[in-house]
């Protein structure tokens, strides 16, 4: 983590008194996410670390930093997570075992509805105190429903280093997207009418 830190300060350093394009900014922000995590198998014999800690921190650092230069580059990473995500989900489901989808049966659905249960639980407890009202909270806990990304990102990796319940934790993993994303999205698409409303305030303070 310390290591993220270090390296955004030295990244906006450099690109405060350098100027180049976005675009280029960009892959070097790629090629040091990439370096970071494959540096944690050398590392980590010798000292914990965590390639993805120390990404994420490396991204927070010039976010805290240099806010304009962030905004100005997730509006390129936007553009590339277009055909990244249609790529992650292509590799993950070619990587399910569809035969496991039997072993996980009624007790992963039932795991994954317990634990969707406690995300709503957890969406409700951070809006405490926010000036939220209860319909819009109702409608924060529905927009959090879908668990689809992080699966998608993270749903391979014990498969891929060896665990023996790889194949069923990506098989739960897979499950969760397909339960989750549809009732999330559907849940949005015939709620916001009822549970949101538009505030003129709210849209003449954006920038």
């Amino acid at each position: 983590m310390g290591l993220g830190i270090i390296s955004g300060f030295i990244f906006v350093k450099v690109f405060k008194a350098i100027h180049v394009r976005d675009t280029v900014k960009v892959l070097i922000m790629l090629s040091i996410a990439f370096l970071f995590v494959s540096l944690e198998d050398f590392i980590k014999p010798y000292f914990p670390v965590s390639g993805l800690l120390a990404v994420m921190a490396f991204s927070a650092t010039i976010l805290s930093t240099y806010e304009v230069l962030a905004k100005r580059i997730t509006g390129k990473f936007s553009k590339i997570w277009v055909a990244a995500e249609v790529l992650l989900f292509v590799l993950v489901g070619a990587a399910v075992d569809i035969s496991y989808l039997k072993g996980a049966g009624i007790a992963s659905i039932v795991f994954i509805l317990s634990a969707l249960v406690f995300r709503i639980v957890g969406v409700n407890v951070s809006l405490l105190g926010t000036s939220l009202d209860k319909k819009e909270r109702i409608f924060c806990s529905i927009a959090y429903l879908p668990k689809a990304t992080v699966q998608a990102a993270i749903g391979a990796v014990p498969l891929a280093a060896g665990v023996g319940a790889g194949n069923l934790i990506l098989t739960v993993a897979v499950v969760a997207i397909l339960i989750s994303a549809p009732l999330g999205a559907i849940g949005v698409d015939n709620t916001y009418k009822k549970l949101l409303h538009k505030s003129k305030t709210a849209f003449s303070q954006i920038p």
